[in-house]
């Protein structure tokens, strides 16, 4: 069965945490896999990765790294210089990866996070920016064994890339045996007319998979999609990991026990979630019941 994991973001909306605090609570909540900022690792001292790496061996799960890049680093952007900035940090942080045995780098690591297309912008043009951008980080990925996982956002986040079949096109372009898609049914949602057949097109190009609410939550107050994805076809497609990438709580508000006992549970109740639908891979049936969504 496909390892499940939680983004590091449920417990806090501050990208710059320190991520060895999660490590533990991804533990107590069962999860195998705690998905952490992979700028914060590329920043870090090579002393600081490898701290990160033993709590994280010592607790038995493992470790994938989501980016955004941000707009100083745009491999889209007019300006030579902040492309020469973005390559150089992507090649950086393979490097940073690979000192700690890390092979999944997923995210917005071929422009920036949140980019909307502006007057005067050519879509076509700014792709092909890109591509060109990735290819040359991506030489880094392939010496240090990263999978360089381009995702796939709803329209209202970035304009490259809103559908799988757009994102098979950039990887295509792109020609490197290191390029895959991070697919999440939380963007998947607004922009696909069918996760299952999204999926199934989507098979020796999916890297990486996020799990999400229509919310970008975890699916304790409102119906997974996951029952919409027709689960045989899912095992045979998705080979990986499989974090949750839920959005929560203000920062201020998680240092409160309580509030650390609640947002727990809604994670244990994914983790039921998710092993309901993915016990099915490979059986050509429906399953009469799921766990209940906590609706009071």
């Amino acid at each position: 069965m496909n390892p499940v994991g939680i983004h590091f973001s449920y417990w806090t909306q501050e990208w710059s945490s320190e991520p060895i605090p999660f490590v533990k609570k991804a533990q107590e909540c069962g999860f195998q896999i705690l998905e952490v900022n992979a700028p914060k690792i590329a920043r870090m001292s090579q002393a600081e990765r490898d701290g990160l790496k033993g709590v994280a061996d010592e607790a038995g799960l493992g470790l994938t790294y989501s980016i955004g890049m941000t707009a100083d680093m745009d491999l889209a952007s007019e300006d030579a210089a902040t492309r020469k900035r973005g390559v150089s940090f992507l090649q950086d942080l393979s490097r940073a990866m690979k000192s700690i045995d890390g092979t999944i780098m997923a995210g917005i690591n071929y422009s920036s996070w949140p980019r909307k297309l502006f007057p005067g912008e050519d879509k076509e043009v700014l792709t092909e920016r890109a591509v060109q951008g990735v290819k040359e980080a991506i030489k880094a990925a392939e010496d240090c064994d990263v999978l360089f996982c381009v995702e796939v956002v709803n329209r209202f986040e970035h304009f490259m890339m809103n559908t799988a079949a757009e994102g098979i096109a950039f990887c295509k372009q792109v020609d490197s045996p290191n390029c895959k898609l991070l697919l999440d049914t939380f963007h998947m949602n607004i922009e696909e007319d069918s996760l299952r057949d999204a999926i199934l097109q989507s098979k020796g190009w999916l890297g990486h998979f996020h799990l999400g609410e229509q919310i970008a939550a975890l699916p304790e107050r409102v119906e997974f999609p996951g029952r919409r994805f027709s689960v045989p076809c899912v095992r045979s497609t998705i080979r990986g990991q499989l974090p949750w990438s839920p959005f929560s709580f203000p920062a201020e508000q998680l240092v409160e026990t309580c509030r650390f006992t609640e947002t727990c549970s809604a994670a244990r109740t994914a983790m039921r979630w998710s092993n309901a639908l993915f016990s099915l891979c490979g059986q050509n049936k429906r399953r009469s019941t799921w766990p209940k969504a906590n609706r009071e």
